[in-house]
């Protein structure tokens, strides 16, 4: 390497040390031993520091999130908009260099990262977004996607059963263009990775089917950038490249786990500065460091001018492939929310809301050609294996039907990534109960405001027999308690359909909770349902008790209104599909809905129910679950639980005697 090179190499240490110190807090030890493999790979990376959202980048995700610092120094030194000042204002309120990256913050940033193991799954889900663009709109002489993407990992990372999870799906999948960089240092916060971790990690990603290569100093960039090479010729596995790194490389701190997430300390940071002849102020990165990027982001430049005019030749010679490809980018909704075909339901037929919503996605994905996704291995449960399509895999990487075998976390996460690489709609499913295995990616999905589309199925009691471990309890109230995401529990196929459809016009994620068991078509449904809660059934003049449900329990709600309307009793039934659009309505559409003056209100839901309470005070009643399920039959498991039209018309009329 060039002494400039190096030299660049230990302005991003001093970069990031500095910024740690001054904000007493942070993850130097990272940061210091990653910068020569990180440096080395983003200088032969394709991407354009003025333009980081250029189509043709590769993408590069921080798993190892902690060491923040080292994805700042980097952008900064490379060009970047992330300034001295900002580097300055590591980790303090407001600022875009946050504690660790976050989606949004600053255009380069691919995605948030921190929570381990997650980042990694993310670039599995981005590599298969890229090959499945590729097959959709490559053509020979035209390869207009066909980026590499990059992840960097840390022991932590290499940990986590997420990670583990995805590679398994990686390697089945022979995603050759995903490339992780994983550096080894052994040391974690707690001391030696040997108190927990003593597995051979290249034979564990070999048997998962990577190609896996070693380097044996972190410090040996030439030895890092052969490696990247030979990655990028491996075209039929995704590589792994085990790093050998020192902690804190260089410092007082090296090999400790202190370095791990605490500031080194003025003293500390002065005796690393003179080791290396570093005699600049704080930070500075030296001249003949900026003039020497900027030489390099000009061949960066040059790169984007060549695959700018292979997009021009494309677009003359495949205008219609083109127009589509801009769609995509754009998140362009090719579907008019008011065809009928997408509301129609047999008013006579008793069916499963998941089987509307199987119905429901076999009409969108016939009109979103970039709606794509699957199941955790539930597919005939979830019904979501679109029948007019093929299926994703290594020999056919324009399926439209993922298999993402039982990994519900890795499936939650390699969806952020899919909808992060840009162009696609993604969903996932698996059941209801079955979202704590994947609730940290659906929260991340929150956090970055990706419109994911969650099917989860078998919504409640009424899974039956199955028992407890399968019947959802309390995953509704932690969705709903979830900011940033939509939760929606249809009643019937025309609920379904206005959830799907409002679901698609997201920034953030959402949720579709699903019964298992045949419900009616309710009168009088459609699309007042996209406004999260409308009234469905009314009476003549003010009424004396408004009955809330969702979801299977609508019915409940309208056979004990009707039993009620027989003494005269008046009563109004609110359908809430979904609460959080319900709170985003004005004021006036809410209190027309829900006045606050009548405070008579009966919710119910054969869940948990505890959300309801923002919307019955506490003069109301909740008709609901207050323990686990069981069992038996769903019929007899509503009997038993008594979540009944008996036992909300009982809640109403001891409300108004």
């Amino acid at each position: 390497m060039q002494n400039i090179d190096r030299l660049a190499i230990t302005s991003m240490r001093m970069l990031s040390v500095d910024a740690i110190q001054k904000a007493k807090s942070g993850h130097p030890g990272l940061a210091i031993g990653s910068a020569p493999m990180a440096y080395t790979l983003w200088k032969g990376m394709r991407h354009d520091p003025a333009d980081p959202n250029w189509l043709g980048r590769d993408r590069f995700v921080l798993s190892a999130g902690h060491a923040s610092m080292l994805l700042y120094s980097l952008m900064h030194l490379f060009g970047y908009p992330v300034s001295i000042d900002d580097i300055k204002d590591f980790r303090q309120l407001g600022a875009k260099t946050a504690g660790h990256p976050e989606y949004g913050n600053i255009p380069g940033i691919e995605a948030t990262t921190g929570p381990l193991g997650q980042g990694f799954a993310m670039a599995v889900g981005m590599a298969i977004a890229e090959r499945h663009m590729a097959a959709r709109f490559n053509r020979e002489g035209y390869n207009v996607i066909d980026n590499r993407t990059y992840t960097l990992m840390g022991d932590g990372c290499m940990m986590e059963g997420v990670a583990s999870e995805a590679a398994s799906l990686a390697g089945t999948l022979g995603l050759g263009r995903l490339i992780a960089l994983y550096d080894s240092n052994r040391i974690t916060i707690e001391g030696s990775t040997d108190l927990a971790f003593t597995e051979d990690v290249a034979k564990r990603f070999e048997a998962y089917g990577w190609q896996v290569l070693e380097v044996a100093s972190g410090e040996d960039t030439e030895a890092v950038a052969h490696a990247i090479e030979e990655a990028k010729a491996e075209e039929t596995k995704p590589s792994l490249i085990i790093v050998h790194t020192n902690i804190a490389e260089g410092t007082a701190k090296q090999g400790s786990a202190s370095s791990h997430g605490s500031p080194l300390g003025e003293e500390n940071i002065a005796a690393y500065k003179a080791s290396l002849g570093w005699e600049y102020p704080e930070f500075t990165v030296p001249d003949v460091v900026a003039s020497h990027m900027a030489e390099i982001r000009r061949g960066f430049a040059a790169q984007h001018k060549a695959y700018d005019a292979m997009m021009e030749g494309y677009k003359a010679t495949y205008p219609e492939l083109y127009r589509e490809l801009m769609a995509w980018e754009k998140g362009e909704l090719p579907i008019d929310i008011g065809d009928p075909a997408l509301w129609e339901f047999d008013d006579t037929a008793k069916l499963a809301t998941r089987k509307c919503s199987e119905m429901m996605l076999t009409r969108l994905t016939e009109r979103i050609p970039n709606l794509i996704g699957g199941s955790a291995d539930l597919g005939p449960s979830n019904l979501t294996y679109m029948k007019a399509f093929s299926d994703f895999s290594k020999d056919n990487y324009a399926g439209r039907n993922f298999r993402f075998g039982i990994r519900e976390f890795a499936m939650g996460a390699i969806a952020n990534g899919m909808a992060l690489y840009g162009g696609l709609r993604p969903y996932c499913a698996t059941f209801l109960v079955f979202v704590d295995y994947m609730k940290p990616a659906l929260r991340l999905s929150s956090l970055m405001g990706l419109n994911v589309l969650y099917i989860m199925t078998h919504d409640s009691i009424g899974v039956g027999e199955d028992g407890p471990t399968h019947q959802p309890i309390e995953q509704l109230d932690m969705l709903r308690a979830t900011p940033n995401t939509y939760v929606f529990r249809p009643a019937d196929g025309r609920e379904t359909a206005a959830s799907y459809i409002a679901a698609m016009q997201l920034h953030a994620p959402a949720v579709m909770a699903l019964s298992r068991q045949n419900l009616p078509q309710l009168p009088g449904t459609g699309r007042d349902a996209m406004r999260g809660g409308y009234i469905l059934r009314d009476c003549e003049g003010e009424p004396l008790v408004i009955l809330i449900a969702t979801g299977s329990e609508v019915e409940l709600a309208l056979r004990a209104a009707e039993n009620m309307a027989k003494d005269r009793i008046r009563v109004r039934v609110v359908s809430m599909p979904c609460m959080e659009l319900f709170d985003e309505q004005p004021e006036e559409y809410r209190e027309s809905v829900l006045p606050q003056h009548i405070r008579r209100r009966v919710a119910v839901e054969a869940l948990g129910g505890m959300s309801f309470n923002k919307y019955i005070g506490l003069d109301g009643k909740l008709v609901s679950m207050k323990g686990f399920g069981a069992s038996a039959p769903g019929g007899k498991l509503f009997e038993h639980f008594g979540i009944t039209a008996e036992a909300v018309e009982a809640a109403a009329r001891m409300m108004i005697e």
